[in-house]
């Protein structure tokens, strides 16, 4: 079994029909390498943090070239392919050779997936149709509302109800996963229920909400804070209650959230909720410091405590995303609260070298993940995302046993 991806290249901004109002790479800056786990020692940036993260593409691919790319992967695969992901910093549905590559791809007989479109460049709901005709069998869709004022005026979509009647088609023969993020008092309320009984309605196979960030220690880390002027944020707190909310109205509906939940499995961290399976995780006998953003770390620490953690082994930075962490996080901390042996999420944009000259303490890097966000465990079972955590979570008190501090 065997899923490539079809890499098309594009420019967010630039290859979308322009910005949404709300997009994370709007008034990007080009902000100096953050150092991350692919960079060597001896070097800080290599070409995942220093234009993978900020998707600097020079614009879509040529046909040609995506079919070289393409054919080139293929002479090295093995098995059977299951599943064919079109996928670039762009939007595919504005790439301008879309229809033949979408002919090219639906004649290896294949299952297509498009893995992100805003759909900002289906000018005409036949599209479906033929999308749907060449095998097109899973899409991932920003819809932001069932409103094509609302849409048109924060997505900047020049033929809305087209975009929509795309939708609607799709989800009547294929899956489609629906995404919006959420702009308060713009569309959530009454606007969010009105369209979440339209995605409902239509067949989506699910929905994901997905919370706005319009400040740095959000995740904005291009230099690019505030995206809206003076755009009200949701709280945490604010967006869960919602996104519970929205999943007691529509019982039917597949619905998870990012940054936090998933109403289904009560995740990310299911496991907290689960004893049995937290007394099959090793006892920690180490003394380390864990680092983690301000969201994950009350979830953590509750189940490194329930493995016997003392009090403050997780210390939480202001920067609410894990992964997003940088170094300006880790130069806010106190490091002379900190044990000599720190622990940072696997995925955090720090040069290694540098953050143990910030901290003066042995820096190691953490599981990639401990859970399963919103975006992934919209396609899991429970058993899945569990399994996912016991993994991450044992691998971590491993670390803390291995490299922590013994009395």
């Amino acid at each position: 079994m065997v899923h490539l991806t079809i890499d098309i290249g594009g420019k967010p901004g630039k290859d979308c029909r322009g910005f949404c109002s709300y997009c994370y790479f709007k008034h990007a800056k080009d902000v100096p390498p953050f150092g991350c786990r692919y960079c060597m020692p001896f070097k800080k940036g290599c070409e995942y943090c220093a234009k993978g993260v900020k998707e600097e593409y020079a614009g879509f691919y040529s046909l040609q070239d995506v079919a070289d790319h393409f054919l080139a992967d293929l002479q090295m695969v093995t098995g059977d392919i299951t599943k064919i992901t079109i996928s670039g910093g762009g939007d595919p549905s504005c790439y301008p050779e879309f229809t033949p590559l979408i002919e090219i791809l639906g004649s290896l007989n294949v299952p297509l997936h498009i893995g992100y479109t805003s759909g900002k460049g289906f000018d005409d709901a036949e599209i479906a149709d033929f999308m749907i005709e060449n095998n097109m069998k899973e899409v991932s869709f920003t819809v932001f509302a069932s409103d094509p004022a609302l849409r048109k005026e924060y997505m900047h979509d020049p033929t809305p109800q087209a975009s929509l009647d795309v939708i609607e088609r799709l989800a009547a023969k294929i899956d489609v996963y629906a995404a919006l993020v959420i702009l308060p008092d713009v569309n959530d309320g009454e606007v969010l229920w009105n369209t979440l009984a339209w995605l409902e309605k239509i067949g989506v196979k699910g929905v994901i909400l997905m919370r706005f960030a319009n400040r740095e220690n959000q995740g904005l880390i291009l230099d690019n804070a505030p995206v809206i002027e003076n755009q009200r944020v949701h709280t945490v707190e604010e967006f869960r209650e919602l996104v519970s909310e929205a999943a007691a109205r529509f019982p039917n509906l597949r619905l998870s959230a990012t940054p936090l939940y998933d109403p289904a499995f009560d995740s990310p961290f299911a496991i907290r909720n689960e004893p049995d399976l937290l007394g099959h995780l090793p006892r920690i006998t180490g003394s380390v410091s864990v680092i983690t953003g301000s969201i994950a770390a009350p979830y953590i620490a509750e189940i490194l405590r329930s493995c016997g953690a003392p009090e403050g082994m997780v210390v939480p930075v202001d920067k609410e995303i894990s992964c997003l962490i940088t170094i300006d996080d880790l130069k806010k901390l106190d490091s002379s609260l900190l044990e000599k042996t720190v622990i940072i999420p696997g995925r955090a944009f720090v040069h290694d070298p540098e953050a143990e000259s910030v901290l003066d303490r042995q820096v190691i890097r953490g599981p990639e993940t401990l859970s399963a966000d919103g975006e992934t465990s919209m396609g899991m079972a429970l058993t899945g995302v569990l399994t996912m955590e016991m993994e991450g979570f044992t691998h971590l008190i491993q670390l803390i046993n291995q490299y922590g501090r013994t009395e």
